[in-house]
């Protein structure tokens, strides 16, 4: 089982998971191919993009196949604008490199908002904290743990 520093802080926050490992393939729709190469329900699974609101970074979770609405992502996290954060700073600030980045364990706590359709599921996937591994656990605990918001962040 691989360790990285999101699975350590859901190991330390005795939240139960499931991993999945796969081989990751870079470039555009990285979470369509987790989904499939994992077996899972596209809707069910998340990505995690790095924002910058108003200036300061935030985290997104979506599902992967949908796009998020900037003033939606800003309002969510008490801003008036966003805009999406340069890959080699996110990368910086976070830990993890793109394509792996994971709203647990990130080296510096940021907001963090869920899209709300996290919620009709008991259990979703999202990224793991490295390239080709995700997790599998309750969207309620893992919102809990990040104290994340709640918000309609794609308006599907």
């Amino acid at each position: 089982m691989t360790a990285t520093p999101a699975t350590k802080a859901l190991d330390k926050a005795g939240i139960s998971y499931d991993l999945h490992e796969y081989d990751y393939e870079g470039g555009h729709q990285i979470g369509e191919h987790a989904a499939e190469a994992i077996g899972a329900d596209p809707d069910r699974v998340f990505k995690t993009l790095m924002f910058e609101v108003d200036g300061k970074p935030a985290c997104v979770v979506i599902p992967v196949a949908a796009s998020v609405k900037m003033k939606r992502a800003a309002s969510a996290i008490g801003g008036k604008s966003a805009q999406m954060m340069d890959p080699t700073k996110a990368e910086r600030l976070t830990g993890f490199r793109v394509g792996g980045i994971s709203p647990f364990g990130q080296k510096k706590r940021v907001p963090v908002a869920f899209d709300t359709s996290a919620f009709q599921f008991d259990r979703v996937v999202m990224n793991g904290g490295q390239r080709g591994v995700m997790v599998e656990l309750d969207p309620n605990a893992a919102a809990d743990l990040l104290h994340a918001a709640r918000a309609d962040l794609t308006g599907q």
